[in-house]
């Protein structure tokens, strides 16, 4: 798995895979560009980093997930400057334009 601190040295978004233990309940909204709706919670990675997950839920299924959860993460990193690093593309692509993500949550891949 990648380290998300290496991801973060980079400064730019990179894809990661890495695990992590959900530290947030997920949230929802509608995206300001997509207009979908998507799932957010909060994550420390196995390297100790917090961050957020944003998952777009019209494409992939919802995730069942509540703090103290384990999960490993497939998507693209973006550093968030003074806010906290996301991660999205956390499912396939519909067009096949961007690499596929995934989360995987109790034997089972959301994608």
């Amino acid at each position: 798995m990648n380290s998300i601190q290496g991801g973060l040295a980079l400064g730019v978004p990179s894809e990661v895979r890495f695990g992590a233990v959900v530290t947030g309940r997920p949230h929802f909204f509608v995206g300001t560009r997509t207009h979908a709706l998507h799932e957010a919670f909060a994550v420390r990675s196995d390297d100790g980093v917090s961050l957020q997950i944003v998952d777009n839920v019209a494409v992939a299924p919802r995730l069942p997930v509540s703090p103290g959860d384990r999960i490993v993460v497939q998507g693209e990193l973006i550093p968030a400057g003074a806010r906290a690093p996301l991660v999205h593309w956390t499912h396939h692509d519909p067009r096949g334009r961007h690499q596929d993500g995934f989360i995987e949550w109790s034997g089972r891949r959301y994608a």
